[in-house]
């Protein structure tokens, strides 16, 4: 029974990040419609699919326990703030031929976390940790010196992510559970936005084409499938094993952008991409390392 409970954890972490990969996909066939609003849609229609899920699934007593502690709530106010930018910056970059600096940015991101650790955590990094960190750094700022410019969507997706995990992490929140309360806490702003602008909007649902109505509606599976997928992983594998596959979503990305949307792969981009999957092979490396140590150390 653990190795079934083992394979459907890995078949799940892996639907979670291939989804989370062709995700832009999607969002290119929302390109006349314009960020903010897909963002707004996006999360009305997560809160709605979340509360239909949850009647079938259950988590409404979960739900009742959180809102009874104020100061998780509070920490949830600023994780859909965080989570809200995330998906704003996102959606901008896949529909403005950004998908490479989207892509970059869950490179990115990995590291990033692992500097939140030391910094907001306490955790120590090891030596080859700090060198992956120190290439990351080398490869942003050889781009600022070399070229003059600086990765702005990419680190700015990474931040988001990376505090957002770190305050999700902090407050202990079931993934389902927090993304209903977080949608939740958008949904006043959104409803509010999309009410204000029906008459100056160029995509008004009242006048949509039933197909647009439709893929607007679809932002929330897509928004809340992964995740769940995401969450059943995690507690059926290790941690561990799942920072693994997080490499997954931004590598089909990648592929996406280059093969498919024909964005530019020039010398600016590849130095960073370089320095930044250079890092990550250190990083993984010194992940598989320690865990061979640990496995060592319980068999001895």
């Amino acid at each position: 029974m653990p190795d079934l409970e083992y394979r459907k954890g890995v078949l799940l972490a892996v639907c979670a990040y291939v989804i989370w990969g062709i995700a832009p996909l999607y969002f290119k066939l929302l390109t006349q419609v314009s960020p903010l609003e897909i963002l707004m849609h996006r999360v009305i229609w997560s809160f709605i699919f979340m509360i239909v899920l949850m009647q079938f699934i259950g988590g409404f007593g979960r739900l009742r326990l959180v809102l009874k502690h104020p100061k998780q709530v509070g920490v949830l106010i600023v994780t859909s703030v965080l989570i809200a930018a995330n998906w704003l910056i996102f959606i901008w970059a896949i529909n403005n031929d950004h998908m490479l600096d989207a892509s970059l940015g869950y490179f990115i991101n990995p590291l990033f976390n692992v500097l939140l650790g030391m910094i907001f955590l306490g955790e120590r990094l090891r030596k080859m940790q700090w060198v992956a960190v120190s290439l990351a750094f080398i490869g942003v700022l050889l781009q600022l010196i070399s070229f003059g410019s600086i990765p702005l969507v990419s680190l700015a997706l990474a931040a988001s992510f990376g505090f957002y995990g770190l305050l999700r992490k902090k407050v202990n929140v079931d993934a389902k559970t927090g993304l209903l309360i977080e949608t939740a806490l958008l949904l006043p702003v959104a409803l509010g936005y999309l009410l204000l602008t029906l008459d100056s909007s160029a995509t008004s649902m009242l006048v949509n084409s039933l197909n647009l109505n439709l893929t607007l509606i679809a932002a929330g599976i897509v928004t809340t499938i992964p995740l769940l997928c995401f969450a059943g992983a995690a507690v059926r594998i290790p941690f561990s094993i799942l920072g693994f596959f997080q490499y997954i979503g931004p590598s089909i990305m990648f592929i996406l952008a280059v093969k498919l949307f024909n964005e530019p792969f020039d010398m600016e981009k590849g130095i960073t991409f370089g320095f930044i999957w250079l890092a990550l092979l250190v990083f993984v490396g010194d992940m598989l390392t320690q865990r061979q140590k640990r496995r060592q150390v319980s068999n001895g």
